[in-house]
């Protein structure tokens, strides 16, 4: 399921990025722009909750790490 989304990702970015060229080559690239720093604040925000999501997990794990590490010789 993560390659789906990882793919779905390259697919909508590689459209943007498509639109960003054309309008490069039409001039017109203010609107594109502001598109484009949208697009990545919505980026950084997914990858901030990404982080902080798998910090949560592995701060929650490392206390089960640490006591079934004791019984191992």
């Amino acid at each position: 399921m993560l390659i789906q989304q990882a793919q779905f990702v390259r697919a909508v970015l590689a459209g943007r990025i498509a639109q960003f060229q054309e309008a490069r080559r039409r001039r017109d690239a203010g609107a594109s722009a502001i598109e484009l720093a949208i697009i990545t604040a919505i980026l950084v925000g997914l990858a901030v909750a990404v982080l902080v999501i798998v910090t949560n997990v592995v701060t929650q794990r490392s206390g089960q790490i640490t006591k079934n590490n004791g019984g191992i010789p």
